[in-house]
């Protein structure tokens, strides 16, 4: 699948950047924007000419801070050089744009809801949303500009993948460890899911997921959670045990069938097992499954691991525990020595973390209010002011 990566704030701009450093097949294109000069310095693997700079009449290139309404403004007054920068990059042959951001912010939480909006009226391709959510610990305000930009980003995006940043917290980690943490889960899950179909040295899948079913499962809209599980493969343990007892063991026909038999059998436990964790482990957002309207299974590993009875009986324990009929599945081989499988459950119905965030939002936005006048209101009586 070939994706046009968007990276709006700082936040996702250091998404995007890590995307384009693990991109070995040139399948992506990225391109980050904000309104802070020294964000868009510390970045590695982009372009200079692919980070644009925006705002810098107003705010002087140091950012809008967590003002978003000002975000949002720079990304309207100046969405022709952004549109045209993404038109320098080159679009013709792309599957999709999925814009990047963290909500909690200024600029990607308030400029990434604008920059959709554009997007979907200039293109055909689908624009889906990353957008990233702060944790409760970073303060009301964060949260509350995340609720006004995921509102936003849910009613303009084709569909809005969410990462809930407090569902990750380690305790005792730095910030720097924990954002670095965060955004190698999120370009590990995404990596994986949008390079499926790619074809390799391996060559295709039994059962292939290209970009067309990535895009079927998303059509829906709303927000969208993912989860991933990894294991090591079972033929890299069987090489390890004929290396240590090869010269011990016999190797009598039958004995090599009946070992081939468990084997296929081990495998097909594995891929039953892997999607369970996937699914009940954790996922990108926190939430009820089972309101997922749809759903997507990747398994990604070598050839020989990808048992084609426990693809189909893992599909069938997906559709059992969602609402929704459409699961799709596939398998994505290449060289390696795990088992990885990615889930995609899309439309998701029911988040308690977000109606908790729409909720703080509401509480919050009443004591911004509340704060502005207090300041005031000992000068309200007795003395005219200068000029009315």
């Amino acid at each position: 699948m070939r994706v046009f990566f968007i990276g709006f704030g700082q936040a996702g701009g250091k998404v995007v950047d890590m995307f384009m450093e693990q991109d070995k097949s040139n399948l992506f294109r990225g391109l980050v924007v904000n309104t802070a000069r020294t964000d868009l310095i510390g970045l590695k693997n982009i372009p200079m000419k692919n980070r644009i700079l925006i705002g810098q009449t107003v705010v002087k290139g140091h950012g809008v801070g967590t003002d978003n309404a000002m975000g949002a403004k720079l990304t309207m007054d100046e969405i022709d050089s952004i549109v045209t920068a993404i038109e320098s990059v080159g679009t013709s042959d792309i599957d999709a744009f999925v814009v990047i951001a963290g909500l909690g912010g200024g600029t990607g939480s308030g400029g990434s809801p604008v920059l959709v909006r554009h997007l979907k009226g200039l293109y055909h391709e689908p624009v889906y949303a990353l957008g990233i959510l702060p944790s409760i610990e970073e303060g009301r305000l964060y949260s509350y500009n995340a609720a006004r930009s995921l509102t936003t980003l849910v009613n303009e995006a084709d569909n809005t993948f969410i990462f809930d940043n407090g569902a990750w917290r380690k305790e005792g980690e730095s910030i720097k460890m924990a954002y670095d943490r965060v955004n190698d889960e999120i370009v590990r899950r995404f990596g994986v899911l949008f390079r499926a179909g790619e074809v390799g040295k391996i060559g295709v899948g039994e059962m292939v997921v290209d970009s067309s079913e990535i895009i079927n499962t998303l059509r829906g809209g709303g927000i969208t959670t993912v989860g991933y599980a990894k294991t090591e493969a079972i033929s890299t343990r069987a090489k390890q045990s004929k290396g240590l007892f090869g010269n011990l063991i016999g190797s009598l026909k039958k004995r090599e069938t009946s070992e081939e038999v468990l084997l296929g059998d081990d495998r097909s436990a594995k891929i039953i097992s892997l999607v369970r964790s996937a699914m009940l482990g954790r996922l990108t957002l926190p939430c009820d499954f089972k309101t997922a309207q749809r759903a997507l299974i990747l398994l990604v590993g070598p050839p020989g691991e990808m048992d084609r009875k426990g693809v189909e009986k893992a599909r069938s324990w997906v559709e059992e525990n969602i609402e929704g009929e459409e699961i799709r599945s596939g398998d994505y081989p290449i060289d390696s020595n795990y088992v990885a499988a990615v889930v995609v459950l899309a439309t998701i119905g029911e988040v308690p973390r977000i109606r908790a965030l729409l909720e703080m939002a509401k509480e919050t936005k009443v004591e911004l209010a509340r704060t502005r006048t207090d300041g005031k209101t000992m000068f309200e009586d007795g003395i005219d002011p200068l000029f009315e």
